[in-house]
């Protein structure tokens, strides 16, 4: 598992953050993304997928969390 934050860029598209690899990627899909659950497996714009366990609620970004790569790019 990793650390990754997740944000808003400047064109208001969430990224994630991966600094062990300095890699930063759109994120293209989110399993859960509503006000009641947010999280679950995000699809990255170069194909990787990482999982995240949900949240009860939205959570406030920028978020650092811990993240699991399901699918390599």
């Amino acid at each position: 598992m990793a650390n990754v934050m997740i944000q808003y860029t400047e064109q208001g598209q969430l990224s994630l953050y991966l600094a062990k690899k300095d890699l930063e990627e759109h994120i293209t899909s989110i399993e859960f993304d509503s006000d009641s659950k947010w999280g679950g497996e995000l699809e990255l714009a170069n194909g990787a997928v990482y999982f995240i366990e949900p949240f009860g609620n939205k959570p406030k970004l920028p978020i650092s969390v811990r993240a699991r790569r399901l699918k390599a790019a």
